[in-house]
């Protein structure tokens, strides 16, 4: 009998907080269907605002969506990155189809020891201490502090907010940092006899508008103070050891991926123009950049994506700073430790996921002194194959197939989200060299 009397109550307490308490009548939808929806209602957001949620959704009350379109917004809402588990389940109940969003929502606030492997070099560790306050007024604004030491020592603060005016869908990024940053260029490395490090400090801002689901327009201005050990033309911008480069720019976004952390369909487009120097110290030069990415499922399992980016800069004097460059963000697996560097840079890539363990939710609950958020997460095994191609050009050198580095091979992709990505990857050069990778984070 208590037992019965505990189970009306519980049943009662959960429609009512739903507002179905005056239909009790619940069915819950499966299979191939299709339902129109009459209401959305979102559970599990402690902090997190319901129109952080609603913003990403490709559905509103009135439109009609299936198992395809409940997935897929899913995702959406997992890609913002502050949940550990998100379901989206269709009801009907009485008369009326309800959408319930259930989220899981991770741990904001807390300071996270790293050993970052920088440009996916091992031989480059970087270490130190993270502190994130990520969501912490339930707006997805994310505040982070690092200081960073070993390969590259950096100190960085920087601010996020996705919706700095709400009404307007106006977002906001800025930035301050400083470290002392190991030069890139090999024409440089030359230019002075070895190795070297400049100092780096400044700082930036991002502002911009996101029109409807897809479509992000922003500007952005930076200043930065880039000190070099000596005077050499070309290793600094301006006639001085010491360039003040002031920059502004703009750039579009079109962005209709699934799961950010690791996309099997949709479409990402990021392109940029910047103005640097503006003829300030004598430093005047521009960069253009565009990176095209296209995801798409091939059956229920098998996903390929694509991928061309390229970098140009061009003006007066670039410095070899600003150059374009493979073997660092941008690698060619094959090459993988390969550097180019030019005035212009090409990449191009295409790959193919398998699952061999499809994702499931993984949860820590033995150890009761840490939040429980801090170990829930999704996991997932997929087998991949790939072929890469780049190359960097300098100034007025032709374009030519004979100039691109090109590999190709197979390897598995580790996921735990919403944290980590790992890959070990197998790859084989057009000149038939072999090289193991570990990979951190996703291919693209």
């Amino acid at each position: 009998m208590i037992k019965r009397k505990l189970l009306v109550i519980i049943i009662v307490f959960y429609a009512s907080v739903l507002g179905y308490s005056q239909n009790p009548d619940t069915t819950f939808y499966s299979g191939n269907y299709r339902v129109k929806v009459d209401s959305i209602k979102i559970t599990g957001n402690k902090i997190t605002d319901d129109y952080i949620i609603l913003k990403e959704l490709t559905f509103h009350v009135g439109d009609e969506v299936n198992p395809k379109i409940l997935n897929y917004n899913k995702e959406r809402i997992y890609s913002l990155g502050i949940f550990t588990n998100v379901r989206l389940v269709p009801q009907k109940i009485g008369n009326l189809n309800y959408i319930i969003i259930e989220v899981n929502e991770g741990w904001y606030i807390y300071p996270i020891p790293f050993i970052t492997i920088k440009d996916n070099d091992w031989g480059k560790l970087s270490y130190g201490i993270d502190l994130y306050l990520q969501n912490f007024r339930g707006v997805n604004e994310k505040i982070r502090l690092r200081a960073a030491f070993g390969y590259d020592p950096t100190y960085l603060i920087s601010y996020f907010n996705p919706y700095i005016i709400k009404d307007k869908n106006i977002f906001l990024t800025a930035a301050l940092s400083y470290g002392q940053i190991k030069n890139k260029s090999g024409i440089a490395k030359l230019l002075y006899g070895g190795d070297f490090n400049q100092k780096i400090s400044g700082g930036g801002i991002q502002i911009g508008k996101r029109f409807g689901l897809y479509n992000k327009l922003f500007i952005s201005a930076g200043y930065s103070v880039i000190e070099s050990p000596v005077f050499i033309k070309g290793i600094s911008a301006s006639d001085a050891r010491i360039d003040h480069l002031l920059s502004v720019g703009a750039g579009y976004i079109f962005d209709t991926r699934d799961l950010s952390q690791f996309p099997r369909s949709g479409t990402y487009l990021l392109t940029t123009l910047d103005f640097k120097g503006l003829n300030i110290d004598n430093i005047n030069y521009r960069t253009l950049s565009f990176d095209i990415r296209k995801y798409f499922m091939l059956n229920d399992d098998l996903s390929a994506k694509a991928r061309l980016k390229t970098r140009t800069s061009f003006g007066g004097l670039v410095p070899y700073y600003d150059y374009s460059f493979l073997g660092f963000e941008d690698r060619v697996r094959g090459y993988f430790f390969n550097e180019r560097e030019g005035r212009t840079s090409y990449f191009a890539s295409v790959e193919f996921n398998y699952p061999l363990i499809k994702d499931f939710n993984f949860n820590i609950n033995f150890i009761p002194v840490l939040p429980k958020a801090l170990f829930s997460y999704r996991i997932a095994v997929y087998a991949e194959a790939f072929a890469d191609a780049g190359t960097a050009l300098l100034k007025n050198e032709p374009v030519s197939l004979k100039k691109f580095d090109s590999g190709y091979g197979a390897g598995l992709t580790f996921l735990i989200l919403p944290y980590s990505v790992f890959r070990i990857e197998f790859a084989i050069n057009d000149l038939g060299k072999r090289q193991w990778i570990l990979g951190y984070g996703v291919s693209f």
